[in-house]
């Protein structure tokens, strides 16, 4: 597994700037939580970390390979980095399995023989064997949700990239989304998140890291960034929401 580490990553869009010199490293196996109020900059970093967004400056290296450089083709880094959107964007003319075998058919060239053992595998894994044939509007939020962790899944990333995943569920399916991430961070993937879960944070996140106005404003161990932070800023963002 690859180290990632940004190194002074600017982006604006127009004249307002997202993100204003973002120096973060992702060690294999650390799941970092980012936490901070809407418009900090969260989901944009995180698109940019898996080059959704072309960045202004800076640099993204991937086990110390810059794939920040203009003009990367960007699809091998995303088969590296995967990534999981607040909306599912599952297709509702396929069934849950066809939905994530699609990208390894398309872009690995695998069939559907090639996948069937792996993906029905993962689909049992997380608790969704008797949904393989189903199709989304067939599917609770939860489950939808869960089916697109595995088609990212699918893909054998290295790290993970999760954008408020939780936030257009109903509050009853928010743990069963909670519990996969769990399970992840279990056995071993390196993951990002984006959450407003202060509770799952703190219970399980290697780092903490509070954006203020595009700016890590503070970062440490979760029993330090909620129990005794540092900085006003984020003193007063966590007695709003906690």
């Amino acid at each position: 597994m690859a180290r990632l580490d940004l190194q002074n990553i600017q982006k604006s869009f127009g004249k307002t700037k997202v993100l204003q010199g973002i120096d973060l490293t992702v060690e294999p196996g650390q799941m970092i939580c980012l936490i901070g109020a809407s418009g900090s900059g969260k989901s944009t970093l995180l698109r940019c970390m898996n080059l959704l967004e072309p960045i202004d400056d800076g640099r993204i290296l991937l086990g110390g390979d810059d794939i920040s450089e203009p003009g990367r083709d960007p699809q091998p880094v995303r088969q590296r980095i995967g990534m999981v959107f607040q909306s599912y964007n599952l297709f509702p003319h396929m069934t849950a399995a066809e939905n994530v075998m699609l990208a390894p058919r398309r872009i690995k060239g695998l069939s559907r023989a090639d996948l069937q053992t792996p993906v029905t595998a993962l689909f049992d894994r997380f608790g969704l064997a008797d949904r393989m044939a189903h199709y989304p509007d067939q599917l609770s939020g939860g489950q939808q949700q869960r089916v697109a962790i595995v088609r990212a899944l699918a893909m054998n990333p290295e790290i993970m990239l999760f954008d408020e995943i939780t936030s257009a569920l109903d509050p009853e399916l928010v743990a069963e989304v909670l519990d996969v991430l769990r399970s992840l961070r279990d056995e071993g993937m390196t993951m990002v998140l984006a959450t407003h879960e202060m509770g799952f944070a703190r219970e399980l996140a290697d780092k903490v890291c509070f954006l203020d106005q595009g700016s890590i404003c503070e970062e440490g161990p979760p029993e330090q960034i909620f129990g005794a932070p540092r900085k006003d800023r984020t003193k007063a963002f966590l007695s709003r929401v906690l």
